[in-house]
């Protein structure tokens, strides 16, 4: 199952929020971290989703063409 940007970013304002609350120390430096890690996921993902995107509009260009040339 492909998890989304917002999957990741939710999970990482989720972080950020526990952080926040946090009285301890140690409880508060885990949550930081885990909330850099989600960000990255989240970042990560919306640069894949990004490149599938522009991947995509290419082929349907280059399916265009190729019929064009075709006609």
């Amino acid at each position: 199952m492909a998890q989304t940007y917002e999957f990741y970013r939710d999970r990482a304002d989720e972080a950020a929020a526990k952080a926040e609350e946090a009285t301890l120390d140690n409880v508060r430096d885990r949550e930081l971290r885990s909330e850099k890690t989600w960000r990255a996921l989240a970042n990560q993902a919306q640069r894949v989703a990004t490149d599938r995107a522009k991947a995509e509009e290419e082929r349907a260009a280059k399916r265009a063409a190729e019929a064009l040339a075709q006609e």
